[in-house]
């Protein structure tokens, strides 16, 4: 059976088990990845990360609005502001949500939607100086 064409990719996969999966395995590489784990404050456990991506990516592609309640607007780029993320920050991030993509689903039309938006996202987070988390007002 095809899908509609407006159903939600959330729906079309099957829901919140499928981004939990696609973080699992994204983070099963960023977790021993030199480049990416130093960039994340809780390095030992990244559960916290796990889970606002995962809620994050459920909401973006038509589920609950769970990330929206917990953490308000995502805001990104400002989230992401405090971490130098150049372009190679940028590959490696997305060599591992390319593997989890593929390892999470074999439909070409869903790799291919997810990717086409990954890979914008990603570029549009690069900042190649980062921000200090708090800094002295002047």
């Amino acid at each position: 059976m095809t899908a509609a064409p407006s159903d939600s990719l959330f729906d079309r996969v099957g829901g919140m088990t499928f981004f939990q999966r696609l973080v699992e395995v994204f983070y099963e590489g960023v977790a021993t990845d030199e480049v990416l784990l130093p960039l994340y404050p809780e390095q030992s456990d990244l559960t916290g990360a796990r889970e606002r991506l995962y809620l994050f990516l459920a909401q973006y592609w038509g589920g609950p609005t769970d990330y929206m309640e917990l953490r308000g607007h995502p805001r990104l780029r400002m989230r992401h502001m405090p971490f130098v993320i150049g372009a190679l920050e940028r590959d490696r991030w997305l060599i591992h949500m390319a593997t989890a993509v593929e390892t999470v689903t074999e439909d070409p039309e869903i790799r291919a939607e997810l990717m086409a938006y990954f890979v914008p996202a990603a570029e549009h987070l690069r900042n190649d100086t980062g921000l200090p988390i708090s800094s002295p007002k002047t």
